[in-house]
Formats: structure tokens, C-alpha cells, sequence
């Protein structure tokens, strides 16, 4: 198997009608640069250079959450995927910007590691 055939895949785009219901059902905001990836591409999987990488559709990143009872567990993050395993992918909602963290789905939330300053960062390739 060649390398590019594991880069990561982006899906379609979300639907308006997903991203409104993703917008309305949440607490606080997501960073804007999350929504536009989901404008441009409704999740994806594969490797992001040297990170594996599955990111949650539009439809069921709440129901991810709630799933792993985020709110309970790690009051302030939101996770919009994980590396296949046992790591989730999160922002960290008290904050203002759009740092990506990586936290372990069984730990605490003084796990959590910043991983990039930004969304758009932690996309790049």
C-alpha cells in the first residue's frame, strides 16, 4: 500500500441543514475555522503527516460527546475525533482560540495536550 492511499480523505461537504443543527445544539461556540473545514469537507480519515486522524461528521459530533459523556468527564472540551485508538481529538471550549488538544478517552482532563495552535495547523500537511 502506498503512502498516499492512507493521506488523509476528506468526505463530502456537510449540509446547511447540518451545520445549523450542529451550531443551534451547542453551549458554546466552535472555533469558526471548524466550521469552515465542515463547509468544505463533513470529516475525513487518514493520516495528517505522521497522525492518524478521524474526524467526526457534522451529524454525530454531538452524539460523540455525548457518548463519551465529554461534559461530564472533561468539563470544557469538545471532541471532533480521534486517532482510531484510544486518543480523542478536542477544543478546549473556555478558551478563545482554536488550539487542537489530544486526550486520552480514558483519563483526565489535566491529560489533555496541545497538539496546535490552530485548527487550520493541525490540518496542514
Amino acid at each position: 500500500m502506498e503512502a498516499d492511499d492512507q493521506a488523509f480523505q476528506p468526505n463530502a461537504p456537510a449540509s446547511t441543514e447540518a451545520l445549523a443543527s450542529l451550531r443551534t445544539g451547542l453551549a458554546k461556540s466552535l472555533p469558526e475555522s471548524y466550521f469552515a473545514f465542515l463547509t468544505r469537507a463533513n470529516g475525513g480519515e487518514g493520516f495528517i503527516r505522521d497522525r492518524y486522524v478521524r474526524l467526526w461528521k457534522a451529524e454525530e459530533v454531538a452524539q460523540m460527546n455525548r457518548a463519551y459523556k465529554t461534559a461530564e468527564f472533561f468539563p470544557n472540551l469538545f471532541f471532533i475525533g480521534s486517532d482510531g485508538g484510544g486518543e480523542a481529538y478536542a477544543f478546549d471550549l473556555s478558551r478563545t482560540d482554536a488550539t487542537v488538544f489530544e486526550v486520552p478517552f480514558i483519563g483526565l482532563p489535566t491529560d489533555a495536550r496541545a497538539i496546535a495552535s490552530s485548527f487550520d495547523s493541525f490540518l496542514a500537511t
